[in-house]
């Protein structure tokens, strides 16, 4: 009877197991299809903003006041991406979520807190300068992950990931500091978003000084996310005589 007990046991917890497994493998699945399309989405979204800014410039014969042409969905895409902390927290994506935070959620400060805010920049041409350098970026990371996504991921897709940003990411820094820069005056002047006392609250808040204290924190962080993607760049792509291997 206690072997027969002890079987049944087994059999039980065997059964239990499968069925965990399946379960695990069901979410696998799901969190699979969902991150696939998201991905899709987000890279039809940026390709959508490119055409229309290439559309734009070349009816216009400018890139002066392009912003406007695609200022509706670059809110909407980017805004999108917050999403992606929340992918990292629930994990079914394995990412940090305070870097993921801090990347996603400095453009969208930047988008609404800045560029919204302060409608006076939005003709800056360092605005176009981090749009243009955020599209092509976000075009091909979000392709990077459709096609990791599929396990069917050209080289050439991988190497731009990797490549790319070597002169993307400072030329969309440099367009966020001199946007940042240039609402200064305007926010000095009309005291937006700033609280001042005495109030009811018995809080202030200087909204010029912390623009200032965003561009300073850019000095320390700027160069650790800069050397830690080419860290990665040659872990992944290897040595400069591979660069050409196609997989």
């Amino acid at each position: 009877m206690a072997a027969s007990g002890a079987g049944t046991s087994r059999a039980v917890h065997g059964a239990g197991d499968a069925l965990q497994r399946r379960q695990r493998g069901a979410a696998g699945h799901l969190s699979t299809a969902y991150l696939l399309i998201y991905n899709v989405v987000m890279t039809a979204g940026w390709l959508v903003i490119a055409v229309v800014l290439v559309r734009e410039y070349l009816a216009k014969g400018t890139y002066h006041g392009l912003y406007y042409s695609i200022e509706k969905p670059l809110k909407f895409f980017q805004t999108g991406a917050v999403l992606e902390i929340l992918h990292c927290a629930v994990g079914i994506v394995p990412s940090s979520v305070v870097l993921t935070g801090f990347q996603v959620m400095s453009r969208v400060f930047l988008t609404w807190a800045v560029t919204h805010g302060v409608r006076e920049v939005q003709n800056e041409d360092s605005v176009l300068l981090f749009v243009v350098a955020w599209t092509v970026t976000e075009i091909v990371r979000y392709s990077f992950y459709t096609f990791s996504l599929l396990n069917h991921l050209p080289y050439f897709v991988k190497w731009a990931r990797y490549t790319f940003f070597i002169v993307l990411y400072p030329m969309g820094v440099t367009g966020e500091l001199l946007t940042i820069y240039a609402s200064l005056p305007h926010v000095q002047r009309t005291g937006l978003y700033s609280l001042t006392l005495p109030n009811k609250y018995n809080f202030s808040f200087d909204y010029h000084t912390f623009l200032i204290l965003t561009m300073v924190s850019y000095i320390p962080l700027f160069p650790q996310l800069y050397f830690h993607m080419l860290r990665q760049r040659r872990k992944i792509l290897g040595r400069p005589e591979q660069y050409g291997k196609v997989e």
